[in-house]
């Protein structure tokens, strides 16, 4: 039960009761199946809140139901890897073996099934979540076997499956970095010997940069939160990839998650903080046990606690936080928001959370892999880490690869690798369209091919910024079908807080399905570019500013595609009205 007024941590840090509302509502959700007025009543007065204020968060996040969600509850990833794997199959497989249809729950209400957007496993489709344990690579009579062990009261937990976490390196003869031995302590050991300066120096020397797709310099971020006034500080994780196609973070949480909890404690040390936050994505939960009972293991080793890592009067902890189905959730602001216990909206950049973030407080936001590459730094060295890469481009990039390959999974390249080299070593099919970082990144074409990956500083005149995903679709797929299935995401997603995001999407979505239906004309293509202009410069976050992007790429890399979809001379549809045409009879007559 959530304590009255505040919550105490052991190193001195306190949190409203405010900010276990998302604990408080997955307990709900988790025990009866869904969230009744009466839990919403009981909740207000709890947190001392209005029920409407309440009921403005559960009614945000995508996994808090209303209604029964069964008692169990069936999500199916309806990315576009999982359309082009067997999605429409495996809906009418769950159909017919558990009596719901799609969206709904059965008459007994035992089995609710839904659809979501990637749950992080774009590498082993068809994938599904039942009650939040990953079940992979399904055909129908998988599910058939499941479903009849469910029925017959065998518990989910002992049928659903250990994701794999095929990593393929690929910088060369020597080891990767981001998945060789760690033991407990390699990385913050080295915290006796370099202080806090030194840390960020490290940073700075190597040029990490955020590894979540805006590249921003993690030395410059920890700087900015070490200058603030000295106080209470927070170091947070952002362990919310829910970019479509993206799954590196939740196998470096599956493989070393130690360098990530290493990762923030160095920067803990580096800034001055004093409480740190992993911010789980609900989708990863199977993960959430294991995380728990490693946190408790670096307490016990007096690896986090009071005077952690053995540096008397530096007190550091770190709280695992579920979120509850939100992709909004992954802009800094709105975890910010989440994790406090509200609804995940961004904030206005008045200020930026290394001023004021978190419970107003300097706050740093990074990701897992920037986290997991800080402990590596530390580890090794910066000459170690240097060696890797190009110049001004140094280390090692995660990469998630899907789609149609025969290869995917993670792979570690070095910085500078072409396209050409990454999909010959995936064995990409026929590739053609080719989306990097996700449907807010870029679209790459056969043009691109000996184009090198490297970050935004590169010295390369041209160059692909990788956020950490790239989905290769081959030459007998749609791209309007799948660019309409990543606008219709957007337009879920949408927190619909400005209205450039909120009636952009919509609209975007509108436009697409024109195009696909033969109705579109050239017009129609100047609107799609200027909504994405507008959009790109007045949406309040991230969401909205890079929700066109893939229109925009794709309507560069692949003009004639959608000129072969748009010629008025064969589309009458389009033709404009001709007044006096349909009245010459008339006139005629009249004269």
């Amino acid at each position: 039960m959530v304590q009255q007024g505040t919550i105490l941590h052991n190193t001195g840090f306190a949190e409203p009761a405010r900010t276990r509302m998302l604990d408080r509502l997955w307990e709900i959700q988790n025990r009866q199946r869904f969230i009744s007025d009466t839990d919403i009543r009981r909740l207000a007065g709890e947190f001392s809140i209005s029920a409407i204020e309440v009921e403005g968060v559960v009614s945000f996040y995508h996994f808090f139901h209303r209604k029964h969600a069964g008692k169990f509850t069936i999500y199916v990833n309806d990315s576009m890897t999982s359309r082009i794997s067997g999605y429409d199959r495996i809906i009418r497989a769950f159909e017919r073996e558990t009596g719901a249809r799609h969206g709904t729950t059965d008459a007994t209400e035992t089995f609710g099934l839904y659809a979501t957007p990637c749950i992080g496993l774009c590498d082993q489709e068809p994938a599904a979540l039942i009650n939040f344990h990953p079940f992979t690579r399904l055909n129908a009579l998988r599910i058939r076997e499941i479903i009849a062990a469910l029925k017959k009261g065998a518990p989910v937990e002992t049928l659903c499956d250990e994701p794999a976490a095929p990593i393929r390196y690929t910088a060369g003869e020597r080891p990767g970095i981001f998945f060789t031995a760690f033991t407990p302590g390699d990385a913050v050991s080295k915290l006796k010997t370099n202080s806090p300066d030194t840390i960020i120096g490290a940073l700075k020397t190597t040029k990490l940069a955020g590894r979540g797709g805006a590249f921003y310099p993690t030395w410059m971020k920890w700087q900015a939160a070490a200058d603030q006034p000295t106080g209470n500080k927070v170091v947070i994780c952002n362990a919310d990839e829910g970019e479509p196609g993206t799954f590196k973070d939740r196998i470096l949480l599956q493989k070393v998650p130690e360098t990530v909890i290493e990762g923030m404690t160095a920067c803990a040390r580096a800034i001055g903080a004093n409480f740190g936050l992993i911010y789980l994505r609900a989708e990863y939960q199977w993960l959430q046990k294991p995380l728990l009972e490693l946190l408790e293991r670096y307490r016990n080793k007096k690896l986090l606690g009071r005077d952690c890592c053995g540096l008397k009067d530096f007190h550091f902890d770190i709280r695992l936080q579920i979120g509850a189905g939100s992709y909004v959730c992954g802009e800094e602001t709105a975890l910010i928001e989440s994790a406090e216990g509200k609804r995940g909206e961004p904030r206005t950049k008045w200020f930026f959370p290394v001023q004021r973030g978190y419970l107003q407080l300097p706050t740093v936001v990074n990701n897992v892999e920037t986290f997991s590459a800080a402990a590596r730094i530390l580890q090794h060295g910066v000459e170690n880490y240097q060696s890797y890469g190009i110049e001004r481009s140094s280390g090692t990039k995660l990469i998630s690869v899907s789609g149609d390959c025969r290869k995917p999974g993670i792979y570690e390249i070095n910085w500078g690798t072409t396209l050409r080299q990454l999909l010959s070593l995936c064995e990409a099919e026929h590739p053609w369209y080719i989306q990097e970082s996700g449907p807010s990144g870029t679209v790459l074409s056969l043009d691109d091919l000996d184009v090198p990956i490297a970050m935004f500083d590169s010295m390369l005149t041209q160059h692909i910024r990788c956020g950490g995903a790239l989905t290769i679709f081959s030459k007998n797929r749609d791209i309007i079908e799948i660019l309409l299935n990543y606008a219709d995401f957007y337009k879920k997603e949408s927190c619909g807080i400005c209205t450039p995001c909120r009636a952009g999407n919509f609209i975007v979505e509108r436009k697409l399905e024109r195009i696909r239906d033969g109705l579109a004309t050239n017009e129609d293509l100047d609107e799609l570019r200027q909504w994405g202009r507008l959009m790109r410069m007045t949406s309040r976050c991230g969401l909205g500013k890079t929700a066109t992007n893939s229109i925009e790429t794709a309507l560069k890399k692949f003009a004639y595609y959608f000129e072969s979809h748009t010629d008025p001379a064969d589309k009458r549809l389009n033709m404009k009205f001709d007044l006096e045409g349909a009245t010459a009879d008339y006139e005629a007559y009249k004269s």
